[in-house]
């Protein structure tokens, strides 16, 4: 694997570190019968309920799969739920479901499936964040609205695990209210700590750089909201971008610091599975609740994809660090290293990904591979730092762009999406001039 490279330089030309508000994080185990959120949601900046599975006992054979959840229940509202267990190793061998009620109705949800093949996702094992001691299992989490209600069963899957993963608790995600447009920014220092092989260094980040890509194509003031798109550069135009500040980061829940690789040689595609019920206009508050379950619910230092791209087309900085900087994330476990990761926002394993998320995908693949010189129809090699698909220490020649599913056995990002990744190579092909 490659040496993760502390670079002071990269910290003068970062981008994640702002906030516009000054948010706190609430880890709350409510009442079974709590009140309704106050109408005015622009006081609440985001939280955390976090409620404990209990034995569900009613109605049980002999011999019968155990079975866990929540009773029907009013909380308070919440748009994004996901199933956590205490041992981030364990795999949950079985089903997890949940129904909602829509605020403001007495309408219930059908049962929905959680995504529990998850455990692709997150860092790799031999780094300090994969060695972390807040580490979690989860299910992929799902995007459900506004609701105030929330029931839920997981039950294991008798021919597969004897018992389902200790610890299970479900937890329902407020993602809070959309950035205020011209609110006062909040810079804060934040000390890097980057892994190496020859330990942790640190530096400071002062609050009132530029970001620069390593083409030189121009820069940016590191409160913008969007990083325009730019036609200057040796490869691909870098696309417009909108940054952590746009999509309304809150920069206190992350680990301080920023990690990063040597390079970039592999993109890998993946989509979130938190569904496909949401609007443009809730982008922001879906990659919110992404990012607060990544880090507060599983135990991530940040969100852990390196870009998320919306069913409209818009691109979204994922991951603190630089847009234009070789950031190590916590998306392919085995490969984060010499890689990015891009989310699709959504479910494709049954519906088709839009035009417009394809072709972003293409453009910001063509533009970010295109800094390391890398050939988006070409193959290259990345070594495993272990996974259920090449073991560790394995040299696996990969696609430079790439589903999750080429670097570990999963469904990641769904057979519809993966489909388009030929057409993806070649548009991004395209974009660079080749």
């Amino acid at each position: 694997m490659s040496k993760i490279m502390v670079m002071r330089k990269y910290l003068a030309s970062s981008i994640g570190f702002t906030c516009a508000a000054a948010l706190t994080l609430s880890l709350t185990l409510p009442a079974a019968a709590a009140g309704p959120v106050p109408a005015d949601r622009s006081a609440i900046p985001g939280s955390t309920q976090s409620l404990r599975l209990v034995p569900l006992t009613s109605a049980r054979t002999p011999g019968a799969a155990p079975e866990w959840g929540l009773a029907p229940q009013s909380v308070r509202t919440f748009s994004m739920i996901g199933v956590v267990w205490d041992d981030p190793g364990a795999e949950l061998h079985g089903r997890a479901q949940i129904r909602t009620r829509a605020s403001g109705t007495a309408r219930w949800s059908g049962w929905q499936e959680l995504e529990v093949h998850n455990d692709g996702h997150g860092p790799d094992r031999k780094t300090k964040e994969g060695r972390s001691n807040r580490l979690r299992g989860s299910t992929a989490p799902l995007w459900v609205g506004d609701s105030n209600g929330v029931e839920v069963r997981v039950r294991a899957d008798e021919t597969r695990a004897p018992a389902l993963p200790d610890g299970l608790r479900v937890e329902l995600i407020d993602p809070g209210a959309e950035p205020a447009k011209g609110a006062p920014e909040q810079s804060r220092d934040a000390a890097a700590s980057e892994e190496s092989e020859g330990g942790d260094l640190s530096g400071s980040l002062p609050g009132t750089d530029t970001t620069t890509s390593a083409v030189g194509d121009g820069s940016a003031p590191v409160n913008d909201r969007q990083l325009p798109a730019l036609s200057k550069g040796v490869t691909a135009s870098r696309p417009r971008i909108i940054t952590r500040r746009g999509w309304g980061a809150d920069e206190s829940l992350r680990e301080p610091g920023f990690v990063y690789t040597d390079k970039v040689k592999v993109a890998f595609v993946h989509h979130t599975a938190t569904g496909n019920g949401y609007s443009c206009s809730q982008a922001s508050s879906v990659i919110r609740g992404i990012y607060r379950y990544h880090v507060v619910s599983s135990g991530w230092r940040d969100i852990g994809y390196n870009f998320l791209v919306d069913r409209c087309g818009d691109i979204y900085e994922g991951r603190a660090g630089g847009a234009d900087k070789p950031v190590l994330g916590a998306h392919t476990l085995g490969f984060n290293d010499s890689s990015m990761g891009v989310a699709a926002i959504g479910s494709f394993e049954d519906s088709t990904p839009s035009a417009a998320m394809v072709t972003s995908i293409a453009r910001l693949a063509a533009w970010k591979l295109g800094l390391y010189g890398m050939d988006p129809r070409g193959k290259t090699y990345l070594r495993s730092g272990g996974g259920n698909r090449y073991p560790e220490g394995e040299n696996a020649r990969l696609n430079v762009i790439s589903g999750h599913r080429d670097g570990y056995s999963t469904d990641c990002p769904g057979t519809l999406l993966y489909g388009k990744l030929g057409s993806v190579r070649s548009a991004a092909a395209r974009y660079q001039g080749r």
